[in-house]
């Protein structure tokens, strides 16, 4: 295939829709899978992981969502007492039920389909660890063009930590696609200035990322960054309905939250039991915790060469590279707070990074392609190809033939083989 001069070549649109579906059968919930049929044929093809039990944090979520089947919306506020209540009784800190978001679409899907709570949780993650997918491919269209759009997309499909996410009940995958969606629309309104459309989803995005989870508050340092980056890097124009709107969506996002929550001494109370307490638990000192370069190990060990390639893209910035530049800021300032939280780094926070990292690998891969003119796109493809079934592979050692569960370096390592025997502590 050459390269494509438009996105409707037809062979490029086979291409482009065949790792899609790749990418949303690999993330399919094994849930889907039932006795006979066409789904349970291809159950045997689909990598289920290895953990199959049920995690700290997806039985709090289960039980919020079941709380609110059983109580209605209403009593929203009552299910955050509940959880003050049992949070100072504790020597540790827990989830707090203000991951609303969350909690609702699990909720919404239960009305929908009629499934329990941890079922529905699960089916969201997936749903949503799918849009991070089309997303990315609209996100890296926008940004750069059908080949980069082809070449995320493959990347993305493969990612390790983005088919783990959608085989389990949590937040993070959830909060990514959110993340990123902010960071698109932020892409759109700097291009296209003053588009009352564009204003109130970039607004709206923000308000619902706010919903999601406090790691918001990291998204909304990164999108500061870019705002006053913009001055130098120029990726399009800073304008002042957009730095309202960039404050008016977390402000919205922030007096649901206090509705929800009963009252503004209400959410504090939950935020300072919540971040206070994380001090203490056991499991966040023994594995939250490391130098600054934490992530970079993680990632090193989950998916090395998409990470030394996106490191190689560095060291050929030019100023022309708009695209690249954006998503390097993005991921340098996020990475600048969260490696500095005390005993909260998990490298299931920096899911949202996957995204820029596999942009920026591509990036590299071109640029290898371009060294024989001739062979460019063959080049490019052979690269592509290899790098995605590595990624495939690290994502079958680590949840499949291993039962990895929480993304941190000791279940890596072991996953690995690097660390044997017992734990060590």
């Amino acid at each position: 295939m050459g390269s494509p001069r438009s996105g409707w070549d037809p062979a490029y649109c086979v291409v482009l829709l065949l790792t899609l579906l790749l990418g949303i059968f690999l993330r399919l919930p094994q849930t889907a899978f039932q006795e006979g049929g066409v789904l349970h044929l291809i159950e045997v093809a689909h990598p289920a992981p290895a953990f199959t039990g049920m995690g700290f944090d997806e039985h709090l979520y289960s039980k919020y969502v079941d709380s609110v089947i059983r109580e209605g919306l209403t009593e929203y506020p009552a299910i955050v007492d509940r959880y003050i209540e049992v949070q100072q009784g504790l020597p540790g800190s827990i989830l707090p039920p203000v991951r609303f978001l969350y909690i609702l679409s699990a909720y919404l899907w239960h009305c929908l389909f009629g499934s329990g709570g941890l079922t529905s949780l699960q089916a969201v993650a997936s749903l949503f660890s799918i849009l991070t997918l089309l997303v990315s491919c609209a996100f890296a269209w926008r940004l750069k063009g059908p080949l980069w759009a082809l070449g995320t997309v493959a990347l993305m499909a493969c990612a390790p930590t983005q088919i783990h996410m959608s085989q389990h009940a949590l937040v993070d995958g959830f909060f990514t696609f959110w993340a990123l969606l902010c960071l698109w629309l932020l892409w759109e309104n700097l291009r296209t200035p003053r588009r009352p459309v564009l204003l109130v989803l970039y607004t709206l995005a923000l308000a619902l990322l706010v919903l999601t989870k406090e790691n918001s508050f990291f998204v909304f340092i990164a999108i500061l960054a870019l705002l006053v980056s913009n001055r130098w890097l120029g990726f399009g124009s800073v304008t002042k309905e957009l730095v309202v709107c960039t404050f008016a969506g977390p402000l919205f996002g922030v007096v649901v939250l206090i509705f929800l929550a009963g009252g503004i001494e209400t959410l504090l109370t939950v935020y300072r039991l919540s971040v206070g307490k994380n001090f203490t638990l056991p499991f966040a000192i023994a594995t939250g915790d490391g130098p600054w370069h934490r992530y970079l190990i993680d990632l090193l060990l989950v998916s090395p060469i998409v990470l030394l390639l996106a490191l190689g893209s560095l060291f050929r910035l030019a100023r022309t590279q708009t695209a690249e530049l954006y998503l390097i800021v993005f991921v340098v300032a996020s990475y600048a707070i969260m490696c500095n939280v005390r005993y909260g780094m998990n490298l299931r926070y920096a899911n949202m990074w996957d995204m820029p990292l596999r942009f920026l690998a591509f990036s590299q891969i071109v640029t290898f392609g371009e060294l024989n003119p001739k062979y460019r796109m063959t080049i490019v493809g052979g690269l592509l190809l290899f790098v995605s079934a590595f990624e495939i592979h690290q994502y079958i050692v680590l949840s499949v033939q291993y039962p990895l569960y929480e993304l941190v370096t000791e279940g890596l390592l072991r996953a690995l083989h690097i660390l044997k025997g017992s734990a060590l502590h």
